[in-house]
């Protein structure tokens, strides 16, 4: 079965064409990051237009890549939520609309499904079941998966998703957009032990996650040590470096904290960790020392299926289309929904 994957949940478009006998064919990916950076984040208005524009002709370079025509499509997934519900009402718009010209069935994939399969594209796959750890600008999530829909949220934030507390604090600190990446390449050149940040909601039991104290504990320390009294903060680089190394090693152990303790509670041996904070360096190489202790192993999508991508949506588009589940010709954007929610395969 050949699955055409389309993800616009946000600021990325990404189309991809998966076989399922002969696996990730071809994909594509367009950032936005060009047109957001002058406003410090993402805008939606503008997210959505972008989409329009660069949807189908993705689709077309995809095609064209893995040398095919859309009349040889089996199927087609499409991003349905959670995300900005104008940007995924033209996925959803577009991979609708050619399913029902093509006369093929389509299947909405719920954006964190994606993520939490991403894995599966590689070479040496998980086994089921596993703890997932999603950490991402909208998401912080700690599920257990026993198969494909058969999820229970074991932990998520209570306010700020890590991504969205690494990207505040980076604009705090002047950082270019996106943040998070810009933070955490400022945080190498910092030194350990200057400046002491909290571990939230480590000291208590549960796995729930708090980020929002952190990103204030980072405001104060900013404005303790600037010359200017509100934004933009005048710090010196080496302050700023600084910093960011405290966040970033407080927010980091704050997820090795929550995901050893899962780890512990559900007795797996095989952990995942997906989205685009997954792609963090310091997390990867702490994590990786941790289940090294603690025998367990980690699993990681590479870093350009951390990000949104079409890849994810079209191998877990495959796996519903193949278990029967398709969608009524109807257009829909869920920008809530719940992962719990889905159906089993």
């Amino acid at each position: 079965m050949r699955v055409l994957g389309i993800e616009s949940s946000c600021d990325e478009t990404g189309v991809a064409l998966f076989d399922t006998d002969n696996g990730l064919v071809a994909h594509r990916l367009y950032s936005q990051i060009e047109i957001h950076a002058e406003y410090g984040g993402v805008v939606p208005e503008l997210a959505s237009r972008d989409h329009i524009r660069k949807t189908l002709p993705l689709i077309q370079q995809v095609l064209d890549d893995a040398s095919m025509s859309v009349d040889q499509l089996d199927g087609i997934a499409y991003t349905q939520g959670p995300g900005l519900i104008g940007a995924l009402l033209v996925g959803s718009a577009i991979g609708r609309s050619m399913a029902w010209a093509l006369n093929i069935p389509a299947v909405a994939v719920h954006h964190m499904e994606g993520h939490l399969l991403a894995p599966m594209l590689e070479e040496n796959p998980p086994e089921f079941p596993f703890v997932a750890l999603l950490v991402s600008g909208g998401h912080t999530l700690l599920v257990d998966v026993k198969g494909v829909g058969r999820y229970t949220i074991l932990g998520e934030s209570v306010d700020d998703a890590v991504g969205e507390a690494f990207d505040k604090t980076a604009k705090l600190l002047g950082l270019s957009y996106p943040g998070g990446p810009a933070l955490a390449k400022l945080a190498e050149s910092g030194k350990q032990g200057r400046f002491k940040f909290p571990r939230p909601m480590t000291n208590r039991p549960g796995l729930n996650f708090s980020f929002s104290g952190l990103k204030t504990f980072a405001l104060n320390t900013i404005q303790d040590h600037s010359k200017e009294s509100r934004a933009p903060y005048n710090l010196d680089l080496q302050t700023q470096a600084d910093i960011a190394y405290a966040f970033q090693e407080a927010a980091v152990d704050t997820l090795l904290i929550k995901s050893c303790r899962a780890m512990a509670e559900t007795k797996y041996q095989r952990l995942i960790v997906a989205g685009g904070v997954g792609a963090n360096e310091s997390l990867r190489q702490n994590l990786n020392l941790k289940a090294k202790k603690l025998d367990f192993e980690v699993y990681y999508p590479r870093a350009e299926f951390c990000t949104d991508n079409g890849a994810m949506i079209a191998y877990a588009g495959s796996l519903r289309l193949a278990a029967g589940h398709t969608e009524p010709p109807i257009i829909k954007g869920m920008p809530r929904w719940r992962l719990e929610d889905l159906d089993a395969i």
